[in-house]
C-alpha cells in the first residue's frame, strides 16, 4: 500500500502532461484513474492506520466516503464534457 502511494502519484503526473500534449481524452482518463488509485491507497492506509493506532473504527469508512465523493465529482464533470485534468 505504501509503495502504491509513492508510485501512483509520480506516475500520474507524466501521464497528465502527455495527455495535455496529445489532447487525448483517453489518456486524461487514464491519468485520472492513476490519481484515483493514489487516493484509494492513501485513504486505505489512513483508515487502517487510525483504526490500528488510535482505535477509530469509523476512520476507514469515512475515508472511503471522501474518496467516493471525489470520484463521483470527477465522473459528473466527465459526463458533462468537462475535462478531468
Amino acid at each position: 500500500m505504501s509503495v502504491s502511494i509513492l508510485v501512483m502519484l509520480r506516475l500520474a503526473q507524466p501521464r497528465r502532461s502527455v495527455a495535455r500534449e496529445l489532447g487525448s481524452k483517453t489518456m486524461q482518463a487514464d491519468a485520472f484513474q492513476t490519481t484515483a488509485c493514489w487516493w484509494l491507497s492513501l485513504a486505505a492506509l489512513a483508515g487502517v492506520g487510525l483504526n490500528g493506532l488510535i482505535g477509530w473504527w469509523w476512520a476507514d469508512p469515512a475515508a472511503a466516503l471522501v474518496v467516493a465523493w471525489l470520484v463521483i465529482r470527477e465522473g459528473r464533470q466527465a459526463w458533462s464534457g468537462k475535462s478531468c485534468c
